[in-house]
C-alpha cells in the first residue's frame, strides 16, 4: 500500500514540474524589423573650413603712427570707405622736399635749353665749335633725364603720401582691427596687416579628400570618353554642408576647385565648394562637415542602427528564422545613412530582425513576432 502512495506521489510531482516547466517556456511577443530593399544615395562626410567669397587683408603699406580708425569693428563697410590713416606729416614734407628738388631741376632745364638755343645759331655759321655745341647739347638731355627722374621722385613721395590713408577695397563686412591709434604699424614685429574686409554673399568651404575618396567622387561624376577624362556638365557634383550644430544647411553648393596634384606628403587633395550665403549665417573661420553624394546604392539592405550590436568592428543582430526561433547573426556593414546601416551580406528581403527588447532577447528563444515599423528621426537622404 505504501509503495502505491509513493507511485502516486511521484507522478504528482513529475506532473507539478511538468506544468511548470511548460508554463516558462511559453513564445512571448517581440517587435520586430522586416527588412526591405530601396535604393539609396550614398554621402560621406569631409571636414571643411569656411572662408569668404574673398578675405582681402588691410595692409599698412608704409610706416608710421596710426593716428585714426574710422570704423566699427564687425560692420559694414562700404567700397573707397576710409578704414585707418597714418600720420601723414612725415610723407607731406617728402612730398615737399621732392617738389622743390623737381622745380631746381626744371630751372636747370630751362638754362641748358636757352644756352643751346643761343650756340645754335653761331655753330651754323662756324662761329662756335661742333664741340662745344655737342656738349651744350649733352648737358640739355641731360637735364631732361634728371626732370623726369626729380618727377618719378616725386610721384613715388604723393603715392607715399596716398598710402597714409586706407580705404575699404570692396563691400563687405570688416573683422577686429590688430592696431589701435598711437600704435606703430606697417614694419615687423609692428603690425602691418592691419583687418580683413570679406564679403559673405556666397563663402568658399576648402576641405581634402584622400586619394581613395577622390577616385570614388571621381568615378561617380566624371565620365571616360575616348581614353580623355571629361566632365559632365549635366551632372555636377551636388554638396551638402552640416553646420557645428549638427544641422543641415538648406542652401546646396557646387565644388568649383579642385588642386591639380595629391599632396604627395599627406597623401591628400584639396577641393573648394562654394554656397550661397544670403542670410549672412555662415562666417569664416567656422569649420564645417561637407557632405558628398558617392554613389547610388540599387537594392539596398537597410536596417535601423538599434537593431545592431557593434564589437571590436564586427556587426550582429538577433535574426528570427522560419519557425520564429531566434538566431544571433553576423552581418557587414559598409556604410551609415541616417539612423540606418547599408548591410552588404548577412541579410536579405523579407528577413525578420528584433527591433525592440535587445536586453530580453536570447538565442534559441521561441517568440511570437509582430512586425513593427521603424520610424526614423533624421532620415533626409530616404
Amino acid at each position: 500500500m505504501k509503495n502505491n502512495y509513493l507511485f502516486i506521489l511521484i507522478l504528482m510531482i513529475s506532473f507539478s514540474c511538468g506544468k511548470d516547466k511548460n508554463i516558462g517556456i511559453q513564445p512571448q511577443p517581440f517587435q520586430v524589423y522586416e527588412i526591405q530593399t530601396k535604393s539609396v544615395p550614398i554621402y560621406e562626410e569631409f571636414v571643411g573650413q569656411v572662408f569668404g567669397e574673398k578675405d582681402i587683408p588691410i595692409r599698412a603699406r608704409v610706416e608710421g603712427f596710426l593716428t585714426g580708425i574710422h570704423f566699427k569693428e564687425g560692420e559694414k563697410v562700404k567700397k573707397g570707405q576710409l578704414l585707418y590713416s597714418i600720420d601723414p606729416d612725415p610723407f607731406q614734407q617728402n612730398v615737399a622736399e621732392k617738389t622743390s628738388l623737381l622745380a631746381q631741376e626744371q630751372t636747370i632745364l630751362v638754362q641748358t635749353q636757352n644756352d643751346l638755343a643761343r650756340i645754335e645759331p653761331l655753330a651754323a655759321m662756324s662761329a662756335v665749335s661742333e664741340q662745344e655745341l655737342d656738349m651744350t647739347m649733352a648737358r640739355r638731355d641731360a637735364a631732361i633725364s634728371s626732370v623726369e627722374a626729380a618727377q618719378a621722385n616725386l610721384n613715388i613721395a604723393k603715392i607715399n603720401l596716398g598710402y597714409a590713408k586706407m580705404y575699404a577695397p570692396i563691400d563687405g563686412i570688416i573683422g577686429k582691427t590688430l592696431a589701435r591709434e598711437g600704435e606703430f604699424v606697417g614694419k615687423d614685429p609692428n603690425p602691418v596687416i592691419l583687418n580683413t574686409v570679406s564679403l559673405l554673399s556666397s563663402v568658399r568651404v576648402q576641405f581634402f579628400l584622400t586619394e581613395k575618396d577622390y577616385l570614388k567622387v571621381a568615378k561617380q561624376y566624371v565620365g571616360n570618353t575616348n581614353n580623355k577624362v571629361e566632365r559632365n556638365e549635366d551632372d555636377k557634383v551636388e554638396l551638402q554642408l552640416i553646420l557645428a550644430d549638427g544641422e543641415l544647411y538648406p542652401q546646396k553648393g557646387k565644388v568649383d576647385f579642385i588642386d591639380r596634384n595629391v599632396d604627395s606628403e599627406t597623401g591628400s587633395i584639396l577641393v573648394q565648394a562654394t554656397f550661397p550665403n544670403p542670410e549672412r549665417l555662415i562666417r569664416p573661420g567656422q569649420f564645417a562637415r561637407v557632405k558628398i553624394r558617392v554613389r547610388e546604392a540599387n537594392d539596398a539592405i537597410l536596417i535601423p542602427q538599434k537593431c545592431a550590436k557593434e564589437l571590436q568592428g564586427q556587426y550582429s543582430v538577433i535574426f528570427v528564422n522560419n519557425q520564429n526561433i531566434l538566431e544571433s547573426k553576423q552581418v557587414v556593414v559598409t556604410d551609415k545613412i541616417g539612423e540606418f546601416y547599408v548591410v552588404e551580406a548577412g541579410l536579405k528581403s523579407g528577413d525578420k530582425i528584433i527591433l525592440e527588447g535587445l536586453q530580453k532577447a536570447r538565442s534559441g528563444m521561441e517568440i511570437i513576432p509582430e512586425v513593427t515599423e521603424f520610424v526614423s528621426q533624421q532620415t533626409p537622404e530616404l
